[in-house]
């Protein structure tokens, strides 16, 4: 389906929001075309989530596997095909229930950067009733430990498909740009289930 991303946003994460079982996506590039593409199971005890490089789901890109099972704060460890470790993402259990944030770690457990939802009182809103998430999307700031504004995740307005632009601003030195697509479709993922539950 063709689509212009907004302006100053690399990638695109795209999903059908009305699915019964499990979830599928697309990330886009800023051109419009398809850079990746995850199927996600339904119903697993132990998330294992796996982006390939387009549908045939025959190349596979990155993997996002969480270390324990069923646990509200989970850590994602984020790996490439060779199983080189490139991060990891946590989520800051039960603070994320009101606002949702994350922390992202280096290979070697170093924190790198803050993952976080844009405002206490619209995430509240947005939890409370549908009709806030779509009149009001989602944003999230990407913030290294020394302040650096890495990038900026906003969902947009769209009741029949979730749609979350990735725009990067700066480089981090210890940081791939693959981590921060991960928490896109990481975030794509979850809100997928918050959704349909």
């Amino acid at each position: 389906m063709a689509f212009t991303p907004a302006p100053g946003e690399q990638y695109t994460v795209r999903r059908k929001v009305f699915q019964i079982f499990g979830a599928s996506f697309h990330v886009y590039d800023d051109a419009g075309n398809v850079v990746a593409f995850c199927r996600q199971k339904a119903l697993k005890l132990r998330e294992d989530i796996r982006l390939y490089t387009d549908e045939s789901m025959s190349t596979e890109l990155l993997t996002m596997k969480t270390r324990s099972i069923l646990d509200f704060g989970a850590t994602y460890d984020v790996a490439l095909p060779s199983g080189e470790l490139i991060g990891s993402l946590r989520r800051k259990g039960l603070r994320s229930f009101i606002r949702d944030s994350w922390m992202i770690f280096s290979p070697s457990g170093t924190q790198l950067a803050t993952l976080t939802e844009d405002s206490s009182m619209l995430a509240v809103l947005r939890r409370l009733h549908e009709a806030f998430a779509i009149l009001s999307p989602q944003k999230f700031e990407v913030a290294s430990q020394d302040g650096l504004h890495i990038a900026t995740l906003r969902t947009h307005i769209n009741p029949f498909v979730y749609r979350m632009g990735v725009a990067i601003h700066a480089d981090h030195a210890e940081m791939d740009e693959l981590l921060v697509l991960a928490a896109a479709c990481l975030i794509a993922a979850i809100e997928g289930r918050q959704q349909s539950g």
